[in-house]
């Protein structure tokens, strides 16, 4: 373990794997106790080094803690970018969007749990980066080229929002996570990761795709 004060006034070695290192570990102890019962010492204790060496790096917890979303976010956003939504049909490519999304929070419950962990804060984190004003809005433009072709070609209703077809979908797939275990309690159904996954992620697809496609068609 590295000295205190040496790791506080002498610059480390393999910065970059240093910072991985802590944010690995940061996310997995907010995912799990979310800012407030996240303690810097178990997170340092996690890594094998200091609370001056995670300061050295992010300054402060609240700045690792932003640092946490600014990841987690960027990862969602990354894989969402390899999509290759453009040569398909716009129904295929909603449901692929919606697919992928009920898949991710399935795969990376720890985004789901900071996202979770972030609205009990009210948000007041997120609002401290500037990269989340940005971070995004390419999944809302690339939803929204796919809902203009459906519309260009008669397939979609015309009086869409992407951001609340975004939000609907969001709000679908992280129930199957966020609730699981109240609702499989209450119901005695299998839920996040576990129990029939694909039909349940049918279903969201079926409800976003209906909602789009539901809409009067003037005979020609």
């Amino acid at each position: 373990m590295l000295n205190l004060g040496t790791a506080a006034m002498r610059k480390p070695k393999a910065p970059a794997a240093n910072r991985a290192h802590i944010l690995k570990a940061a996310t997995d102890e907010f995912a799990a106790r979310g800012f407030k019962g996240a303690s810097m010492d178990a997170i340092a204790a996690r890594t094998l080094t200091t609370r001056a060496l995670i300061n050295y790096y992010f300054g402060s917890k609240e700045k690792l803690y932003v640092a946490v979303l600014e990841q987690m976010y960027s990862g969602i956003r990354d894989a969402e970018s390899t999509l290759d939504l453009d040569h398909l049909p716009p129904v295929d490519a909603v449901r692929r969007i919606v697919e992928f999304t009920y898949n991710y929070y399935v795969e990376h419950v720890d985004f789901v749990r900071i996202v979770v962990a972030e609205n009990q804060a009210q948000g007041r984190h997120l609002r401290k980066s500037k990269l989340m004003r940005t971070l995004n809005w390419p999944i809302i433009d690339r939803l929204g080229r796919v809902i203009e072709r459906g519309q260009a070609q008669s397939e979609f209703r015309p009086d869409v929002d992407p951001v609340e077809i975004h939000k609907a979908v969001a709000a679908l797939g992280m129930f199957n996570v966020t609730n699981q275990y109240t609702f499989g309690a209450i119901f005695q159904r299998e839920m996040g990761a576990k129990g029939d996954v694909s039909g349940r992620c049918k279903i969201v697809v079926d409800m976003i795709l209906g909602y789009l496609t539901n809409f009067p068609r003037h005979p020609t």
